[in-house]
Parts: structure tokens; C-alpha cells; sequence
């Protein structure tokens, strides 16, 4: 006997939709930036590190992220003087990100101030590393011709 297959059984399902008390914290984040973090949207918008298109405010899970690459599965985070008091919940979220692939980068607003190219510096290589884990290597001159 022929089964009938159901056709929603190809069809893609839209994602579940994001609660909206965390669209709008997301909202109301992307709206108020600190210095450091106007600074660092400014470095990366418009893929300007090596290619990486980064979203700013962007929600994963319950969590929001402050800047998310999700071709990388890259996060930066830039905490204030009040993340010192976090500590526990900080490390809690990190190891949940983990564990949905995510690599998390995290600053002090006042590394990224004061210290603006170092900052650069870790996140470009970050970038690098994820896309050099991504690409295949170039065949040597003469190979691959055949």
C-alpha cells in the first residue's frame, strides 16, 4: 500500500515567534548605547571586520546579545562597572551560549575606550579563526586542474 505524505512535512516552519517583553528590551537596548558601545557598533557595522556581519541587540534564547555574528556564531559583550556584581549570572549565560555553539568575547566598556585596537585586535582574530575553520584552503598552482 502507497503512504500518503503530507505535504506540511515539507514545507518550512517559520521559527517560533521571539516573546515580545524581549523584542521590546531589544528594542529599548539598540536605542540607548553607551560610549563604548556606540564606538564598537561604529567599528563593526557594514562588515567592516574582515567580512563579519554583526547584529546589534540581538536575541538568542531569553538572552540578548550586545553585538552577535551569527555567520560565526560569534557574540562580543561590553559590560559597565555593574557586570562586576554579575558575575554568577554572567558565567551562567556564557555556558548556556556555549552549549548553542556560540563564542562569547567579552570587554569592559573601559577596554574599549581606552584600549579601542586591542579590542579590535581580539575580535578580528576571532573572525579569522572561525572563518579559517569555514573555508577550504586554496589548491596549490597546478592542482585541481585535472
Amino acid at each position: 500500500m502507497i503512504k500518503m505524505l503530507r505535504m506540511e512535512n515539507y514545507i518550512p516552519h517559520h521559527p517560533a515567534k521571539l516573546p515580545e517583553d524581549i523584542r521590546t528590551w531589544a528594542r529599548e537596548m539598540r536605542s540607548r548605547m553607551t560610549d563604548a558601545e556606540a564606538l564598537l557598533w561604529m567599528l563593526l557595522r557594514n562588515r567592516r571586520i574582515a567580512g563579519a556581519k554583526f547584529r546589534r541587540q540581538h536575541p538568542v534564547g531569553r538572552y540578548i546579545l550586545d553585538y552577535y555574528c551569527v555567520e560565526k556564531n560569534l557574540a562580543i559583550e561590553l559590560d559597565g562597572g555593574q557586570h562586576g556584581e554579575a558575575a554568577d549570572y554572567d558565567e551562567q549565560r556564557d555556558s548556556w551560549l556555549r552549549s548553542q555553539g556560540i563564542r562569547v568575547l567579552r570587554f569592559w566598556n573601559n577596554q574599549m575606550l581606552a584600549e579601542t585596537e586591542a579590542v579590535m585586535e581580539v575580535i578580528y582574530q576571532a573572525v579569522v579563526e572561525t572563518n579559517s575553520d569555514l573555508i577550504a584552503p586554496l589548491p596549490q598552482a597546478g592542482e585541481g586542474l585535472g
